[in-house]
């Protein structure tokens, strides 16, 4: 078996182009993750996804950022998926009920994916909402960390019932920032004990037996150190490993997004200082020649321990559905009724 390589990319369309092909079948790759543009309809995108698993010997990684609400990437035939925050509002008034319905929609969201051999979304995402970030918003469970915490574990329940991993994100905690990432340099100026009681609870609270990976924020907390987290040798090894002994995959946020420019403009340097930071696969996202940059330049070997953790992000076989047979299921016609009463 070779090795998965240490760079997650994207495709430019409905069906892999020669230059796909060319630039998945480079050693560095070990992922794929797709975006709206990528799907176009449901028989399309099972052959998108296969032609990706077939590349090569050791399929690589196939992820979406399939979170709901404002971020979910395929539509029809697909379900609609609520903004979290829905379950969040919920639990306010019928905590129980929304719990029961945090489980039904993270196992919806999974075995929908799966039925398309997809192995995972990046979700759930494990922010607080203090009403400062418009990016994270209503895709935040809760404005309280111990509400998030409840929600989250019974979502992450129904990922791992229907057989796909689950990826917390965007560890410490993205919402005490107003700037956005993808188009800034957020800085946040909390205390580290501020941050730890609240914003770090529902990672601390979910990593013994609920997170199978994490994605670090593009956000500079500027009391504790001066990198961006997912750069940062103290958040990712002494606060991630060693402090919280989490030992699953430590995916980057989007190297080309803006809040990861402070460390170069030069993008394979982007990629070393957040793999020598303790990321085990980092994301190149929507910038091809980046993405070409860095799998011609970056000098990196994947360690066997980041290779088998990658591994563990497959989906599981034991709920295999194809999408006709899947539809066929009564669990699945219950699921998309109580989503339904969310419209």
């Amino acid at each position: 078996m070779t090795m998965l390589g240490p760079v997650m990319t994207d495709v430019e369309g409905t069906s892999l182009s020669t230059e796909d092909k060319q630039l998945l079948n480079q050693p560095l790759v070990g992922g794929v993750i797709l975006f709206s543009r990528n799907f176009e309809s449901a028989t399309q995108l099972q052959q998108l996804v296969n032609d990706i698993k077939l590349l090569r010997d050791t399929p690589l990684l196939v992820a979406v950022d399939h979170e709901g609400g404002r971020v979910q990437r395929f539509k029809d035939p697909f379900t609609k998926i609520p903004a979290l925050r829905n379950l969040g509002d919920t639990y306010n008034q019928q905590p129980q009920q929304a719990i029961k319905y945090a489980r039904t929609f993270g196992w919806l969201t999974a075995i929908e994916l799966l039925s398309f051999n997809i192995d995972f979304s990046f979700t759930p995402v494990l922010d607080i909402d203090y009403g400062l970030s418009q990016v994270i918003g209503d895709r935040a469970f809760h404005n309280d960390p111990n509400v998030i915490t409840k929600l989250a574990a019974a979502y992450i329940d129904g990922l791992h019932q229907a057989g796909m991993s689950s990826t917390g994100k965007h560890f410490p905690g993205h919402g005490g920032v107003e700037a956005d990432s993808h188009i800034d340099i957020p800085i946040d100026g909390r205390s580290f004990d501020t941050i730890r009681d609240h914003d770090m609870l529902p990672f601390t609270e979910l990593i013994p037996d609920k997170l199978d990976a994490i994605m670090p924020a593009h956000v500079i907390y500027e009391k504790v150190v001066k990198q961006p987290a997912g750069f940062s040798n103290y958040w990712l090894k002494t606060m991630l490993r060693k402090t919280l002994k989490f030992e699953g995959v430590i995916f980057s946020d989007d190297l080309d997004m803006k809040g990861a420019s402070i460390i170069s403009e030069n993008y394979t340097d982007r990629a070393k200082a957040a793999l020598n930071a303790g990321c085990d696969m980092v994301l190149v996202c929507n910038n091809r020649v980046a993405a070409i940059d860095v799998i011609t330049n970056l000098k990196f070997n994947i360690t066997k321990r980041s290779h088998q953790q990658l591994l563990k992000m497959r989906r599981e076989n034991v709920h295999q559905y194809e999408w006709a047979t899947l539809t066929q299921l009564d669990a699945w016609k219950q699921a998309i009724k109580v989503v339904a009463g969310y419209k």
